[in-house]
């Protein structure tokens, strides 16, 4: 017969550990609702060992942000291979793949609202610190969409479309999850669906956009995700342009 041997961890392997359970709990309730007893619990060793490896609990909700920052950030990488609207709509799928798994973690990291010790105040460089990471986030889809589109010096508008668009992504994201009343899928397309609608109006007012979205669509099939987008506004547009041949008179 055998006996159950508890194997002794390294520091990092335990700092490690430590980490993957606290952003567990931290992905299920709010930080804040969280305590370092739970994670020990949680991790099978004592309160004391926590506090060893982490001097309180911001130190190691920070460690989870970082993490979770981290796993975001790569949510964005895809292949450069096949239409670019299917790129995209991978990349939702896997980053609402995260919002579904790590709610109120994401809902944190994306409102900068660090964690409060009890009887404590977050400092100005905790939250200084938890803003770095969304930007690093934030920055890191920015870069993978210019590489998809084969920019490396963007113009101001296509800057401002990219940069747009992964701000709209964030704050559906964090819509949805209030209540997830829109199905998870029709909102990955529809945001594949908005980045080409905000390119497209760009598209309107500069050559260079012009142009982008040209190639961009060039490249689609016609069952593509943005060759779905063209299909829904050819059935859209004839009845736009019905109505705005009515008399204003007749639509008051």
């Amino acid at each position: 017969m055998t006996t159950g041997v508890r194997r002794r961890m390294g520091v990092e392997e335990r700092r490690r550990q430590l980490i993957g359970v606290a952003l567990e709990l931290f992905s299920r309730r709010p930080p804040e609702d969280v305590s370092i007893d739970e994670v020990a619990a949680a991790a099978g060793i004592s309160r004391p060992l926590v506090y060893h490896y982490f001097p309180g609990k911001q130190s190691l909700y920070e460690a989870a942000l970082r993490r979770a920052a981290d796993e975001l950030a790569a949510r964005f990488e895809e292949p450069h291979e096949g239409p670019l609207g299917a790129r995209l709509l991978r990349v939702m799928g896997r980053f609402f793949g995260f919002v579904d798994e790590h709610g109120p973690g994401f809902a944190a990291l994306m409102r900068g609202g660090p964690a409060v010790p009890a009887g404590g105040a977050c400092s100005a460089s905790t939250v200084s610190t938890t803003n770095a990471m969304i930007d690093e986030v934030r920055q890191a889809a920015y870069e993978q969409i210019l590489s998809h589109l084969g920019v490396t010096d963007p113009p101001a508008r296509l800057e401002l479309v990219v940069r747009s668009w992964v701000s709209l992504a964030e704050s559906t994201a964090l819509l949805w999850l209030d209540g997830r009343r829109i199905p998870r899928a029709e909102l990955e397309l529809q945001l594949v669906h908005d980045f080409a609608a905000l390119a497209a109006v760009s598209a309107a007012y500069d050559d260079e956009m012009a142009a982008l979205v040209l190639r961009m669509f060039a490249d689609e099939p016609a069952d593509g995700p943005l060759g779905d987008l063209v299909g829904r506004l050819d059935a859209l547009l004839p009845r736009a342009r019905a109505l705005s041949q009515v008399p204003s008179q007749r639509l008051r």
